[in-house]
């Protein structure tokens, strides 16, 4: 199978790989954390490098509520549950991973609303904080639809707090948050990696 149809697979809805369950024991916020991942999901055998970069760009009050889109297996939002105390909901298009993202949840000890969601599609409600490690392969107009869509889901002065590769995209991505919420600041950057934050 092409390495473009594997990269294709972690954004569809209900992916036909063979399953090739995984544990990853890994420390992410100070926190141990523990995660089931199989095969047809984002960064099976690690938890990838912009996702570490956003952890590291990220500190919520807790008691707060946060979206995570795209959420994947759940590293993000589960482990800011554990180190942050947020409340937090995970949502992603593929079935698989909103599977693994609930036994994860169980694992970890954190209590979290999780559902299989394309983007916004089925989320109600609004939160004091999104953040995303969108799935750049997915296209610009999916990269664009977690930024545009965030805005109506978010409390005022809430933040949308995304991860995107220079080379990927980061300055077209920059210009669409400054679009849509009148303002973006550059948080971070590490090896190209560019963590964007806009405030609503």
């Amino acid at each position: 199978m092409s390495d473009t149809k594997k990269q294709k697979m972690y954004y569809a809805e209900n992916p036909d790989a063979a399953h090739d369950i995984h544990e990853l024991d890994v420390v992410l916020l100070d926190k141990n954390m523990s995660f089931l991942t199989d095969a047809g999901v984002f960064s099976k055998k690690a938890i990838d490098f912009g996702s570490q970069v956003l952890l590291s760009a990220l500190d919520f009050k807790s008691g707060t509520s946060l979206l995570d889109v795209g959420c994947g297996y759940g590293p993000l939002g589960l482990s800011l549950a554990k180190a942050q105390g947020i409340n937090p909901t995970l949502v992603d298009i593929n079935s698989r991973a909103v599977e693994l993202a609930q036994k994860n949840a169980t694992k970890n000890q954190v209590t979290a609303t999780i559902f299989q969601s394309n983007l916004y599609e089925k989320v109600t409600g609004t939160f004091d904080n999104i953040i995303s490690n969108p799935p750049i392969r997915a296209g610009k107009q999916v990269v664009h639809g977690v930024i545009s869509g965030a805005y109506d889901h978010l409390e005022t002065d809430g933040s949308l707090t995304i991860v995107i590769q220079k080379k990927q995209g980061a300055p077209s991505a920059k210009t669409k948050m400054t679009d849509v919420f009148g303002n973006c600041e550059v948080v971070k950057k590490d090896k190209g990696y560019f963590i964007l934050r806009s405030v609503k």
